[in-house]
């Protein structure tokens, strides 16, 4: 390819030259996809200065695919900027595929994939077990460091931070006590009046001690205990951790040299795992309360016969079983609770929605752990 000045190209394909005051280029050869890059370059030489008409002559193209139609476009633009471009010598089937180039085609309609109900099902699950196994992988190694980090502590208590624990013990334990027995004589109440209304059937209105004693020591007192703690001090660590988060304050600890492990996790675990049995304790008492207090209204079992009947009836294992449930679900809630607060990331909508993740997943793993004491102290005989 030769190129005598800007605005003359003489090549294979193309031949450009200034004639009477305008510019007039001839398409030579087979414009294809097998010569475009050939073509290209020699379109790209073109540098035309001055603004006058064009006349672009095909009647010398022996042949024009949809790649040499793109070509043609490209040579046509580079000519447009400098006035009027006139096209010749382009047979009509020629014109209709450059029309369709410069136009666009029009896209095929066509119906959208649709997946079979069942394999969406599939996949939903798939990735839902995914993302179960994940967040259950993330939450135990949470739980490891959190007990490298007890065991650590309770071999030097020196490092527990007892100002930040008594807090906690008050938020979590003292304060609770209103609503903790009040639910608990509700449900005490409540158990006496449906197990008598039962038991009545078969005359037999005193067992309604035993159904008291047995069911709220061993699993209704601190089960019920534990999902209002669950709810009012596990979505509270969430809340409370979460807002350091996004206040950015945890980082800043990091950045100090302090562990947030340390910081805000064991104060509120070593907290619940204190004031928790208390709690369990303080639910049964309120609860057999509760009981005794329907019994005597409803079945005319005056107090001091029903505590009587429920000596002789129920053991103090039932009560132990269920005092020795209250630490673990205890460090249950508390683990949950701090590990959603320290997602936390972003904006408002992370908290609101990590808090929620707290209490449902705590109250969750309550119950599972419930199952699988209920389970284990029957198998050993308690």
């Amino acid at each position: 390819m030769t190129s005598q000045d800007s605005s003359l190209i003489t090549s294979k394909w193309l031949t450009v030259k200034e004639d009477r005051g305008q510019y007039r280029a001839v398409a030579l050869g087979k414009w294809t996809i097998n010569n475009a890059a050939e073509i290209d370059q020699s379109i790209r030489q073109l540098k035309p200065s001055s603004k006058q008409s064009t006349i672009i002559d095909f009647s010398d193209l022996d042949r024009m695919d949809t790649t040499g139609a793109v070509l043609i476009r490209q040579l046509t633009n580079s000519f447009t900027s400098l006035g009027m471009v006139q096209r010749q010598g382009l047979t009509d089937l020629q014109e209709g595929l450059l029309s369709k180039v410069e136009n666009g085609f029009e896209r095929a309609k066509c119906a959208p994939d649709e997946e079979h109900w069942f394999l969406k099902l599939v996949i939903d699950l798939g990735k839902h077990t995914e993302k179960v196994v994940e967040d259950f992988g993330r939450l135990l190694g949470f739980v490891g460091l959190v007990l490298i980090r007890s065991f650590k502590a309770l071999l030097n208590p020196k490092t527990i931070r007892m100002t930040a624990l008594v807090k906690q013990a008050e938020l979590a334990g003292l304060n609770a006590l209103g609503i903790v027995g009040l639910i608990s004589f509700l449900i005490g109440a409540v158990m006496v009046n449906q197990g008598a209304i039962q038991l009545a059937k078969f005359n037999a209105e005193i067992y309604v001690v035993d159904m008291l004693g047995v069911g709220y020591l061993r699993e209704m007192g601190v089960l019920i205990m534990a999902i209002i703690v669950a709810g009012r001090s596990g979505s509270s660590f969430t809340a409370q951790i979460g807002s350091m988060k996004l206040r950015e304050e945890v980082d800043a600890m990091t950045t100090m040299g302090m562990n947030p492990i340390d910081v805000l996790v064991l104060p509120r675990l070593f907290a619940l795992v204190l004031t928790m049995p208390l709690l369990a304790v303080f639910a049964d008492i309120v609860g057999i309360f509760g009981g005794m207090m329907m019994a005597w209204v409803q079945l005319g079992i005056v107090p001091s016969n029903f505590i009587n009947y429920m000596q002789t009836a129920v053991s103090f294992e039932h009560y132990l079983v269920g005092i020795l449930k209250a630490p673990a679900f205890a460090a249950v809630i508390a683990i949950s609770g701090c590990y959603q607060g320290l997602r936390v990331h972003g904006s408002a909508d992370s908290l609101g929605l990590c808090t929620t993740k707290s209490v449902v997943q705590s109250i969750f793993q309550v119950i599972i752990l419930d199952a699988f004491f209920a389970v284990f102290f029957t198998a050993i005989g308690l």
